[in-house]
């Protein structure tokens, strides 16, 4: 084998010891993040004359959920923000909630059963009081968002 032969094979070679020497590095650091809680955003229109009675029901049912879901331990915290230049197409609240994590379906449904049992209610009526404050209010827009925490 000639010598230029030689001097450019050595650099392949050493170019591929190289190259996975670094990939090997990169692999093994540990990231820069990890993984936090999760958000809910939910962006609100308040339909005209319907402000006082939506907060009244935020006050209320809406807050004793979520004060409840935080003693249950999903719940973080929550948020009611207010918009205070909405322009058009944009929501005059948004409603933030912070979950301690993503809940599996089997636990999303024992404890829907116990707010069910806490607010005297059940899934029918729960759906139908639902679609009334249809008439208080209008969600533009629903977001789930999870925390990145960094290192």
């Amino acid at each position: 084998m000639n010598n230029t032969k030689l001097v450019a094979l050595t650099r392949i070679l050493m170019s591929g010891i190289l190259a996975f020497g670094i990939s090997t590095t990169v692999v093994a650091q540990e990231s820069s993040y990890s993984y936090g809680t999760v958000w809910e955003a939910h962006g609100i229109r308040i339909l005209p004359g319907q402000f006082e009675n939506y907060m009244d029901h935020l006050a209320g049912s809406w807050k004793d959920v979520y004060e409840f879901a935080k003693k249950e331990g999903h719940v973080v915290d929550y948020h009611v923000l207010a918009n205070n230049h909405a322009r058009e197409g944009e929501p005059d609240l948004i409603l933030v909630v912070e979950y301690k994590d993503y809940i599996k379906t089997a636990e999303y449904e024992a404890f829907q059963k116990k707010i069910e049992e806490m607010m005297s209610t059940n899934e029918r009526k729960s759906d139908k009081e639902f679609g009334e404050r249809e008439t208080m209010r209008k969600t533009l827009s629903s977001s789930q968002y999870q925390e990145l925490d960094l290192k």
